[in-house]
């Protein structure tokens, strides 16, 4: 029976919940006080709602067929999924048919508020928790007016630990951006990006670096009411955010932070729609960086003479301005596959980068962000 089918059937939680806190555990996703959800060891995720006067309660959870909750006499809805893979997972619940987020977890996205549950790795998760010993960046919120849109906007900016004590020192940016509907913090609450950096820089695996994190103008559904065409915002999708990064945001940063202001020392990565927005950022101003990090990117190629200004058709202006060119993705069924075959034999340097196991979730997404950073400015 295939893993789809498994989670549409309704299971029975164990009778004692005190019994089921016992065996399983909590995930590090909730808010304080809340014992749900949980997993236990065999990954199945268990959950709890309280909504008395509903008449269906379900979860939507990794990508699979919603999960049916029972009711008791006390009006609480409770439910035990399949096994679910490794990793970050958000989910909803349809609370008769209205997509909800779980009040007992932390809140993620914007346009439409999911929840989240984190089926924890064992200590090969290391390098995205915070270690003992290892000195601590700091993650700033940065509000600033941008001129090409006419209104404040907020960046959050990752400064390595030695950036407070090294106070002539200058430092190489990373441009990082979040998918469709998260914002600038995505990476930090969900990606642990921050862990990831101050742990590779501990290790001397990557170089000391600052990191700039920004909404991207694609915290907001790609369809507006009214749109019948579910294409109709595609070509301009995010693309308010372009004149930003270069008009408005990178100067900010040079301005406010010690920073090696040439290509040679500015890099640009993405997850999922902000994969294609570095894209098309770097490869529009490859006077201004010299690397491109896709994860799991919506590059959707087809034709290397047209797609990103017909770039890709160029290999040797494409190999002598970028450093490096990496494309990760998960395993488990991702964007990825597909621009890793139609740019084989196109002369194109690149690093393929495949995640074990995952699709298209953030622990795809900081397994590549922990194997993009090593090959950056060296």
């Amino acid at each position: 029976m295939t893993l789809l089918a498994l989670a549409s059937m309704p299971l029975a939680l164990p009778a004692q919940t005190s019994n089921l806190i016992a065996t399983t555990r909590r995930s590090v996703t909730c808010v304080p006080e809340s014992d749900f959800p949980r997993y236990d060891d065999q990954r199945c995720a268990y959950f709890r709602v309280t909504a008395p006067d509903a008449h269906k309660v379900q979860v939507a959870v990794a990508g699979i067929e919603p999960l049916e909750l029972q009711k008791d006499s006390l009006g609480v809805w409770t439910g035990k999924s399949a096994p679910l893979p490794l990793g970050f997972h958000y989910y909803s619940l349809l609370i008769d048919g209205a997509s909800v987020a779980d009040p007992a977890t932390y809140t993620y996205f914007t346009n439409h508020p999911v929840s989240a549950i984190e089926i924890e790795e064992g200590i090969e998760g290391n390098y995205y928790r915070p270690q003992p010993g290892v000195a601590k960046g700091q993650v700033r919120s940065v509000q600033y007016y941008a001129e090409s849109t006419n209104e404040w906007r907020r960046a959050l900016v990752y400064t390595p630990a030695e950036y407070e004590t090294k106070r002539h020192k200058r430092y190489p940016v990373l441009y990082l951006q979040h998918g469709m509907s998260e914002d600038e913090t995505s990476w930090t609450k969900a990606g642990l990006m921050h862990n990831i950096m101050d742990n590779l820089i501990a290790a001397k695996e990557c170089v000391p670096m600052i990191v700039v994190m920004e909404s991207g103008d694609i915290n907001r559904p790609m369809l507006k009411p009214g749109d019948e065409n579910p294409f109709a915002g595609f070509l301009t999708f995010g693309k308010s955010f372009y004149d930003v990064m270069t008009n408005d945001l990178i100067p900010m940063i040079d301005k406010t932070f010690r920073t090696k202001k040439d290509s040679d020392h500015r890099a640009m990565a993405g997850l999922s729609w902000g994969g294609r927005q570095a894209m098309e950022i770097v490869t529009s101003n490859m006077d201004k960086f010299s690397y491109i990090g896709d994860f799991s990117g919506a590059l959707l190629l087809q034709n290397l003479k047209e797609d990103f200004g017909g770039i890709l058709s160029r290999p040797d202006e494409f190999n002598r301005k970028i450093h490096y060119f990496f494309i990760g993705y998960g395993g488990a069924g991702d964007f990825g596959p597909s621009d890793v075959k139609a740019l084989e034999n196109s002369g194109i340097r690149f690093h393929a980068y495949e995640s074990s196991g995952t699709a298209h979730e953030f622990l795809t997404w900081r397994r590549c962000l922990k194997e993009f950073l090593p090959h950056l400015f060296k």
